[in-house]
């Protein structure tokens, strides 16, 4: 007798979803959203784009349950689809990209959620100047930062999710860190160009989501489940 679904671990999810249990990837996505979110809108610093990419990658995800072979964490994989629609997102949008953080309603939305809009003047400003200077860098090495730097994930895990080595997101994070470094070396930056040490990952789980419906057959195309169907490492 299967267990009940909230006592499920994501591999037998994943599983029951394959087969036909129709309540099994609701709970996956409520499980995962937020932190899916959380990396979506750093990566993209636009809150409709980050929820179109976060929808469009969740589409993937159901629709490709059954090439996941359980060489990587169900978490891993759904992060790599994520990160793949956000990059996918990015090169589309690059000739016409602007700063993210011009209005003050979206603004919000990219503070810790830990903070508000009433957070120190100072803060405030310095996460507006980190998330424009972010928009500056190429999307391969700013979707390294945000998961290494903003997110907290160790370069293990980020190369997990990226589907690259180690090495490959030590090496964007080290030139995108240098491309900042001269458009913040006026602010006390904490943040960038420091790894967290090992263990360290997901320290801002508890980021506000936007409700995100469950994926049908009939969404649109799925380009991100190419790239991150079948997890493996």
């Amino acid at each position: 007798m299967d267990r009940p679904i909230d006592a499920a671990d994501d591999q037998e999810l994943l599983a029951r979803h394959v087969a036909g249990d129709p309540d099994a990837f609701g709970e996956l996505v409520r499980r995962h959203r937020d932190r899916l979110w959380a990396v979506a809108l750093r990566t993209l610093g636009d809150r409709e784009e980050a929820a179109d990419a976060v929808q469009d990658a969740l589409l993937s995800a159901f629709r490709a349950a059954h090439t996941f072979r359980g060489q990587s964490a169900v978490t891993t994989w759904l992060h790599r689809i994520t990160v793949n629609a956000c990059l996918d997102r990015l090169r589309k949008s690059a000739t016409r990209r602007t700063s993210p953080v011009d209005d003050t309603a979206r603004f919000e939305q990219l503070l810790e959620p830990h903070e508000s809009a009433e957070a120190p003047a100072e803060r405030q400003d310095l996460h507006r100047q980190l998330l424009a200077a972010l928009a500056t860098l190429a999307p391969d090495q700013r979707a390294a930062l945000v998961l290494v730097d903003m997110q907290g994930y160790p370069v293990a895990e980020a190369a997990r999710i990226l589907g690259v080595p180690t090495g490959t997101v030590k090496s964007r994070c080290a030139r995108g860190r240098a491309r900042l470094l001269p458009m913040l070396t006026h602010l006390r930056v904490d943040t960038v160009g420091n790894e967290p040490p090992e263990g360290g990952r997901n320290r801002t789980p508890g980021a506000s989501v936007p409700p995100v419906s469950e994926p049908t057959e009939s969404g649109p195309t799925d380009p991100a489940a190419a790239k991150g169907g079948g997890g493996g490492a």
